[in-house]
């Protein structure tokens, strides 16, 4: 799922194309990915595009007469910038906005369609769509703790429900713990002061130099390659490779439809996580230290060479 560094990556580059622009026409190739109902498409033609911002992980267009569009990417979704009236792709294709300058489209891979299209009248309609993260970038360490401390839950939970943290997902909250070295498993409510401010300023760092290290990377061309397993990561989408800090390899747990990847020696002090399943299908063979693990490899590696 594109995060807060992603979407503003999106923002940059749509407020360089479209601002003060007006939008010819919504076209829409899956009528699903509209979810409301009034106003129409057909409202939006012409109407002058005044703002482009993110909210939480969405982004919302601000158009002329209290019109405003908010694009929910959620997972696969995809924005692309194409010539003026470029066609709408027939298999992840699912709508196009079209502007004097060119044409964004919007596309979602797999057949999940969950991306979203949101047309609303009025600015306190936007508003009530916003969960109410809070924004790291204009936080104090006194904010932070504060919500950090609203409710009692897993590290790795807590940095990804958007109404504690803006913009967080799963892949830069693997990175933001691995650089505050905190367990993904370790509970809000035990956290001493000195790992809460390292936290914060982990967390501050690490989204201030990924968007900045993407609009870098992208310079002036629009962001076609949004991804959350980027070269450079620390830990995200790692596992098995060498942790840059201290080469030992890195480690995942998997929950639901999701993972946490973290590096068991600057984490966890070598202790291995486990998740629900294999922690029930091991049972008393799970090995409990990556130091164990290792020696466990290393006796089957014997083994097959015999």
């Amino acid at each position: 799922m594109p995060e807060l560094p992603d979407v503003e990556l999106y923002v940059g580059a749509l407020r360089d194309r479209i601002l003060a622009r007006p939008l010819e026409r919504l076209r829409v190739g899956n009528p699903f990915v509209i979810r409301t109902i009034e106003p129409s498409p057909a409202r939006l033609a012409g109407r002058t595009v005044r703002d482009v911002r993110r909210m939480g992980k969405r982004i919302v267009l601000a158009l002329d007469g209290e019109l405003f569009i908010v694009l929910h990417l959620m997972i696969a979704g995809r924005l692309r910038w194409r010539e003026p009236h470029a066609p709408i792709p027939g298999k992840v294709g699912l709508a196009a906005f079209d502007f004097p300058s060119g044409t964004a489209i919007l596309t979602e891979a797999g057949s999940r369609r969950q991306a979203s299209i949101h047309l609303l009248q009025g600015a306190a309609a936007v508003n009530a769509m916003d969960p109410g993260g809070l924004e790291i970038a204009g936080a104090t360490l006194d904010d932070f703790a504060s919500r950090l401390r609203t409710e009692n839950h897993t590290l790795k939970r807590v940095r990804t429900v958007p109404h504690i943290f803006s913009g967080i997902g799963n892949a830069y909250s693997d990175e933001i713990l691995h650089a505050a070295r905190l367990s993904p498993m370790k509970l809000t409510s035990a956290l001493s002061d000195e790992e809460v401010d390292r936290l914060f300023f982990a967390t501050r760092n690490i989204l201030a130099h990924w968007t900045e290290r993407l609009r870098e990377e992208a310079g002036d061309e629009f962001p076609d390659k949004v991804t959350a397993f980027r070269p450079g990561m620390a830990v995200h989408g790692r596992y098995g490779q060498p942790c840059p800090v201290c080469g030992a390899p890195v480690q995942r747990i998997v929950y639901a439809r999701n993972e946490a990847n973290y590096c068991s020696r600057c984490q966890t002090g070598g202790r291995l996580l486990s998740d629900r399943s294999l922690s029930r299908l091991l049972r008393d063979d799970w090995p409990k230290t990556l130091d164990e693990l290792e020696t466990r490899r290393a006796r089957q590696t014997r083994r097959a060479k015999a």
